[in-house]
């Protein structure tokens, strides 16, 4: 008898190896299935061919774009009058495609003014789309653009991370949402 510790056997082995590789090719298949569903909001590759579903494709991920039409915007007072620092800004708006022409989801939340001479909120939100939800968190500026945080997601969007411009539109009666998902 020896003392060595036997050998599994080739067989075994190689069983091992190909359900190793099975699991890592049906984890990079699902990332990769997260990525290529649908949405209504129309899609792009990085290649900048059209396809269905309203996303481009990027090395580094998806963008989603989507527009909001700011019509149930409704300030409310919390104690201190109109535009005062802790005054919430409740929404809940519908979302169309990137073209504009469709609607494909809604969104809704909220923003607390946190510096009305700066014309600064702070802004929490979901966006609802076919394939699951987005939510982002950061500010929102009276006059100008901003970039806020992807906090994560539902569904097709479950692994959500990145960025979303937000970017004013006809004075503010309307928001393209562009979520750079990493």
């Amino acid at each position: 008898m020896s003392d060595s510790i036997p050998r599994r056997p080739h067989r075994l082995r190689r069983t091992a190896l190909a359900l190793t590789a099975a699991a890592a090719l049906a984890a990079f298949g699902a990332a990769g299935t997260s990525v290529a569903r649908p949405t209504h909001a129309g899609r792009t590759t990085h290649t900048g061919r059209t396809t269905h579903a309203g996303r481009t494709t990027h090395a580094a991920g998806v963008t989603v774009h989507v527009i909001e039409h700011a019509i149930t915007d409704t300030e409310i007072p919390t104690g201190g009058g109109k535009d005062v620092k802790g005054n919430i800004l409740t929404f809940d708006n519908p979302v169309y495609n990137a073209a504009n022409t469709k609607p494909v989801g809604h969104d809704e939340g909220f923003c607390t003014r946190v510096d009305p001479k700066l014309g600064v909120f702070e802004c929490l939100w979901t966006t609802f789309l076919r394939g699951g939800q987005i939510t982002v968190q950061g500010p929102f500026y009276d006059t100008r653009n901003s970039v806020l945080s992807i906090t994560g997601g539902t569904g097709a969007y479950r692994r959500a991370r990145g960025q979303m411009r937000l970017l004013s539109r006809n004075g503010g009666k309307a928001y393209d949402f562009i979520f750079q998902l990493s």
